[in-house]
């Protein structure tokens, strides 16, 4: 294909919606009930180099006499665009929509209802506190339950106070502030504000502790204090994205500024969830440093009693069929409406599923209905919302594109009947399977034996080929990630232009156990490196349509270093390498990332604030890096580096961009100055995906 036909192509498979989040209204005619559901989606726009956001809603009809039954769907109306609200939440009664909006270098704070806009507050002009954090680590926007206030979070005022009192624009504006790392530049220390929309003051909440930086905040029952997850920032901060090992606790502030933390000391906590009737928050909780992503347990609080258990531990090893564990966060709503089960989706293997686990018995259910249908299997179950016993989800698989489903959550032993709302637009002619790989007994880890792990093959069409079929091995990042069998324009695109594709889930990816996770920990450019090229030999012997002389690899990040230790230990074997921001030499990158505990943990080091690095540690991590053995590579090299990227730097690829170049091998560099490690920017995705199917068709 030309360049202008494989941009197209791009811009088709790139530009299908997502739905990013939704939200359940209630009322009750006489004969029925009937709910409202609002989703929110996200859209690429290829030709403005933008994402929008818009909302639709659908009127669901629910029988009367059990509540259970889906009886009639309204079809929505047309997509109405939300793009500009930085944040925004319903509130549960009276049905107020709270918008965070940025216009003209302001932010204001609107309210909603069936009248029209209520009111608009100029937070700007208020002067309390900075610009309002609208990520998903800090960002919160909570009504109370009278709703006439709202709780956020925002960036700490940029002023000091005089010795009477009076306050002054900081002087020495040249003086370093530590921020929160990679995706979180622009956040360092955040407040918790109160608006009183009653008289429209604003108010910074005093009392949390000075070493901590508040987020995740919601209404405690009294009306009179807060819950906020506070991450521990002295000595200085780590970076935080994709990072769930960071010291944080459970905190509850009442307005008058007394605090007191409820969780655990040295551990990581995430998530707060405040059950229908008040009495239990449930939170999520793992260990401080080792792996950035872990199997997480789920503690719930009573709040009378003041006592914590645990409603869902670490899983260790999970059997064949069985629940895998948490590793994501929770939806801001998640809880039954009887507040006896929690439902969350969690990775479970290959697949992404929806889980409800029930207090009482502890016992832990699959919600899918994968296997009522043959014919429409969706490898990912994402859970938007559950609200009135009503579950909202994303499905999707590598062919297909996301649908927005409903169901009613079941009495027990009752299984879920789900109903489509939005059908996905297109289900591709290409086709993929689940693979189980095991690893020789040679490369078995004698720590943690008997660990297996999994890959995704996505082929295309039969049809489309008369000879073998090349294939592209896709490496995730992390390490402690995962694929799920979700959809991924990327991979659809090169599927339709003939490639097969093979998305690797190592040990150490997340959805496997808390085992396999620690057994990469101290192995990592060895036994990853070995996993990967043993699912390649996996999928080579288990489908002979496949060509085992046409491979390339491709991946970003620590996906990036194992693609790059392939290209070196097995030289001979691989035609080509995509590399998107890699890590090259372990070593060199402990000055420079932003999670800098990391690097020590890659080699089995324990890591501390004060760690000064040795000639030992040092040397461990450059043995296991892919620049002591690229001097062997000769398949050609495309790299994809962001200038702005905290987390891996830039340098890292320049390395082996110079060390490629010095010895003859070819080697093509891609900069985006203005992106970050992900690489996320629309028009940066468009370019990256024409330049990786261009070296592809030259080189494979």
């Amino acid at each position: 294909m030309e360049p202008r036909q494989i941009s197209g192509l791009h811009s088709e498979l790139s530009t299908h919606s997502t739905p990013v989040s939704a939200s359940v209204s209630e009322e009750l005619l006489p004969d029925a009930q009937v709910l409202t559901v609002t989703a929110e989606w996200s859209q690429n726009d290829p030709v403005r180099g933008s994402r929008h956001r818009y909302m639709q809603q659908w009127r669901l009809f629910i029988d009367g006499n059990s509540y259970k039954t889906i009886t009639g769907v309204l079809s929505p109306g047309s997509c109405v665009p939300v793009t500009g609200e930085l944040l925004s939440t319903v509130s549960p009664f009276r049905m107020q929509k709270a918008v965070i909006r940025e216009t003209c270098g302001h932010q204001l704070l609107e309210i909603w209802d069936r009248h029209g806009l209520r009111k608009c507050l100029n937070l700007t002009v208020f002067n309390q506190h900075g610009r309002v954090y609208e990520d998903a680590h800090f960002g919160c926007l909570s009504w109370l339950e009278g709703e006439n206030k709202l709780l956020y979070v925002a960036e700490k005022k940029n002023t000091e106070e005089t010795h009477d009192g009076a306050e002054y624009c900081r002087k020495d504006r040249s003086l370093y502030c530590d921020d929160w790392g990679e995706g979180l530049t622009d956040k360092s220390v955040p407040v918790l504000c109160v608006v009183d929309l009653h008289n429209g003051s604003v108010r910074v909440l005093q009392g949390s502790p000075p070493d901590v930086s508040p987020g995740q905040a919601l209404w405690a029952p009294d009306g009179r204090s807060v819950f906020f997850v506070g991450w521990y920032h002295e000595p200085f901060r780590l970076g935080l994205k994709f990072c769930s090992n960071r010291r944080s606790a459970l905190f509850r502030l009442d307005l008058d500024g007394h605090c007191e933390r409820l969780s655990g000391d040295n551990v990581s906590v995430s998530c707060p969830r405040l059950c229908p009737d008040g009495s239990t928050l449930i939170y999520l909780q793992g260990e401080v440093f080792g792996p950035h992503s872990q199997c997480l347990s789920l503690q719930q609080l009573d709040l009378k009693s003041g006592k914590t258990s645990t409603l869902l531990d670490v899983v260790k090893r999970p059997r064949a069929g069985e629940f895998a564990g948490v590793y994501e966060a929770l939806p801001s709503s998640c809880w039954s409406a009887d507040g006896q089960r929690v439902v969350f989706s969690s990775a479970c293997r290959n697949w992404k599923d929806v889980f409800m686990v029930d207090r009482r018995s502890k016992k832990v259910t699959s919600l899918s209905d994968n296997f009522s249908d043959p014919s429409q299997v969706y490898g990912s179950w994402k859970l938007l919302t559950i609200q009135k016993d009503l579950m909202v989800v994303c499905c999707s698989s590598p062919n297909t594109p996301p649908a927005l489903r409903v169901g009613i959550l079941p009495s027990a032993g009752e299984a879920v009947i789900w109903k489509t709302l939005q059908p996905p637009i297109a289900t591709f002619d290409f086709h993929w399977t689940v693979l189980d790989v095991t690893p020789s007994p040679e490369e078995d880890n004698t720590f943690y034996s008997g660990l297996d792990f999994g890959a995704v093959l996505i082929k295309p069409s039969c049809s489309l080929r008369k000879s073998k079929i090349p294939m592209v091995v896709f490496i995730h990042g992390g390490p402690h990630s995962h694929f799920s069998a979700e959809w991924n324009s990327t991979i659809a695109g090169l599927a339709k232009l003939g490639f097969a594709v093979l998305m690797v889930n190592y040990r150490g990816s997340t959805g496997f156990g808390q085992d396999s996770i620690l057994s990469l920990v101290g192995r990592i450019g060895s036994q990853d490196v070995k996993d990967v090229q043993r699912a390649v030999l996996t999928a080579l012997q288990s489908d002979t349509t496949l060509d085992p002389d046409r491979l390339a690899v491709f991946g970003g990040s620590h996906g990036g270093f194992l693609s790059c230790h392939l290209l070196g230990q097995y030289p001979e074997f691989y035609r080509a390498c995509v590399a998107r921001n890699p890590v090259i030499n372990a070593a060199t990158l402990v000055g420079t990332s932003d999670i800098v505990d990391w690097r020590y943990t890659t080699v089995g080091l324990q890591y501390s604030y004060g760690q000064i690095p040795t000639a030992e540690a040092l040397a461990a991590m450059l043995e296991r890096s892919p620049i002591v053995h690229a001097a062997q590579i000769k398949a050609p090299v495309l790299l994809m580096l962001g200038g702005r990227d905290k987390r891996v730097s830039p340098h890292q690829g320049l390395e082996l961009y110079k060390v490629l170049k010095s010895t003859g091998s070819p080697v093509r560099l891609l900069w985006f100055p203005e992106d970050g490690h992900s690489l996320s920017r629309v028009d940066t995705q468009a370019d990256c995906f024409l330049n990786t199917v261009l070296w592809l068709q030259q080189h494979v």
